[in-house]
């Protein structure tokens, strides 16, 4: 099956997807997955500014023009994309909204959920669609209702204490992690959660999610949360970090730490 790369536009080790549609490409978790910009080509947007985000930082106060796609347009967009891989027999596992920010921010994300449901069913009925989310959007009801109707909902969550996420997701609101798991818990398992474990430096402070104080507190929100599946990984790529670094985790303490999510039932994938 012939695989493309995504067209971006690279700096420093990160880079932007310059399309509303990319791919396919291979996913680490995700296998062959068509994915969706929903937010501009130019200019990252999000509510979090992740220490390791692929996309670079979060800088509001650039001086570039940001346009969202329109809802046609990302329909319009999609439906030449499928109509092209289905003409070349190229079928995606799964259709996923990621791109340059947080895709649950576009004001007509639910619509646009919709849309791509028809789609799918029309051109590849058997492909999933999955949307990766930083979690924060999920108290809108719209948003939630929008995430119950995709196949794979996978949804952020870091660490269970407020300061760890306070330095590695370093959001642009204050978040209150223990309201943020009794939202994801109230998906009654319907949804994926992920976590990215890594370690390092940060302006002088030490970031390690993997302590057992961090494990044994987000396993226990795992057991609230009771999701289908957790996905585990660590970062792959050059991270953005100035005044940093940061350090991958061994493929065999994710491993570890993936026999202890199973041990409560709940299915578990490592991405090393």
């Amino acid at each position: 099956m012939l695989i493309l790369r995504p067209e971006i536009t690279a700096k420093m080790g990160t880079f932007l997807f310059d399309k509303i549609i990319f791919g396919p490409v291979k996913s680490r978790r995700l296998g062959v997955s068509l994915g969706i910009n929903l937010l501009p080509t130019n200019k990252k947007i999000c509510n979090f500014n992740c220490i390791y985000c692929e996309c670079g930082w979060t800088r509001d106060t650039e001086n570039k023009q940001a346009r969202l796609p329109k809802r046609e347009e990302v329909f319009e967009a999609l439906e030449k994309k499928l109509s092209e891989m289905r003409a070349k027999d190229l079928k995606p596992d799964v259709i996923t909204y990621a791109g340059n920010g947080e895709p649950t921010l576009h004001p007509a994300f639910p619509g646009i959920i919709d849309d791509s449901i028809l789609l799918r069913n029309k051109y590849f009925p058997d492909a999933r669609i999955a949307v990766l989310s930083n979690s924060t959007t999920v108290s809108d009801q719209r948003v939630k209702e929008a995430l119950l109707k995709v196949d794979m909902n996978i949804l952020k969550l870091d660490s269970a204490f407020d300061y760890t996420v306070s330095i590695h997701n370093q959001p642009a609101a204050k978040i209150n992690v223990r309201e943020l798991i009794n939202n994801l818990a109230g998906f009654n398992g319907k949804l994926i959660i992920q976590t990215l474990f890594l370690r390092g430096t940060l302006n002088g402070r030490v970031i390690d999610n993997t302590t057992a104080e961090e494990l044994d507190a987000w396993l226990k929100a795992i057991e609230k949360i009771k999701p289908s599946e957790v996905m585990i990984y660590t970062i792959s790529r050059d991270t953005p970090p100035e005044g940093g670094e940061l350090n991958k985790v061994p493929a065999k303490e994710l491993k570890e730490i993936a026999s202890r999510v199973e041990k409560l039932g709940i299915k578990t994938q490592v991405s090393s």
